[in-house]
């Protein structure tokens, strides 16, 4: 290789290095979709204007109130206050909405609670594999890993294999139920 091509090459490596190095951080300041900012008590966060807004009055979708309260409890275990933004829900009574719930209450030990709100949630969407995998879990917590099983089952047999993340997740529970 001649001292030019050596040149060039390297030319042309400081200048992919110098644009990876720019495209990074544009990128990952684009890409909102993996976390929900937090808002202080009595606020929520709404989707559509991006911004926190209170609770209370504002005209935010019970979709947007259920994915927040359940962004309190998983993200920054605020179960109590995610409870008060699933009852400010028009309809409390949707597949998501009820399941929750039951993660809330599961969270804050009334599993027998939460099996509840799972199990109505079940009833109105068979398919949904995140709520099988959380009653799943309560099913674990009490000890009863005949009827955890079958919820693994259940979502082996919905994804259509055993890789989803809910068939790892309440698998990996099942093999260890200390880590819940």
């Amino acid at each position: 290789m001649t001292t030019k091509a050596i040149r060039l090459a390297s030319i042309a490596l400081g200048a992919s290095l110098t644009l990876g190095a720019f495209a990074i951080p544009v990128f990952a300041a684009g890409d909102d979709s993996s976390t929900t900012p937090t808002c202080k008590k009595g606020e929520i966060y709404d989707q559509k204007t991006k911004k926190c807004v209170k609770q209370q009055g504002a005209n935010v979708t019970d979709e947007n109130r259920a994915d927040y309260a359940y962004s309190l409890a998983k993200k920054d275990h605020r179960y109590e206050e995610a409870l008060a933004v699933l009852d400010t829900m028009k309809n409390p009574n949707t597949a998501e909405a009820l399941n929750y719930r039951g993660y809330v209450t599961r969270k804050l030990g009334r599993t027998d609670e939460g099996i509840s709100y799972y199990q109505k949630s079940v009833a109105m969407d068979p398919k949904y594999t995140l709520v099988r995998e959380y009653l799943g879990e309560a099913y674990v917590i009490k000890g009863q890993m005949d009827l955890a099983k079958d919820q693994l089952s259940t979502i082996k047999t919905l994804c259509g294999n055993t890789s989803c993340e809910e068939y790892r997740d309440l698998h990996a529970a099942i093999m260890n139920p200390s880590s819940l």
